[in-house]
């Protein structure tokens, strides 16, 4: 995939991402509950960007499937760890639902990179 294919750059949009997770770790309370999650979370929060690093810079089609697929296991590794975070109350939701909402988006976007890298559209 190249720069222009995309209208705003991924590799920027997954870092921004992994950094997002960083500060919302560092501002989770001070509690076991808090940490255990947290690290979790700021685990396959971040190893979103770095993945998709390796994807844009993949020496062929199949590696560079694999490596959007490896995103898309982070992602939704992360959604997981949000709603925990959530559900269990160590953060009210509002408190995360800008950051769920990046998550879906993501995801939405890598899929569709995914099933079109694997299926292009025909020009028929």
């Amino acid at each position: 995939m190249k720069d222009d294919e995309a209208p705003y750059d991924l590799r920027e949009r997954t870092k921004l991402f992994g950094l997002r997770i960083v500060r919302m770790f560092v501002a989770l309370p001070k509690t076991e509950e808090a940490r255990v999650l947290g690290k979790q979370v700021l685990r396959s929060g971040t190893s979103v960007g770095a993945n998709y690093r390796e994807a844009h810079r993949a020496r062929s089609k199949p590696e560079f499937i694999s490596k959007v697929g490896d995103c898309l296991k982070e992602l939704d590794e992360t959604a997981y760890w949000l709603e925990l975070l959530t559900e269990s109350g160590v953060l009210p939701p509002a408190k995360l639902a800008s950051l769920q909402d990046e998550t879906n988006q993501l995801l939405a976007i890598l899929t569709t990179i995914s099933k079109n890298s694997k299926n292009p559209p025909s020009d028929s």
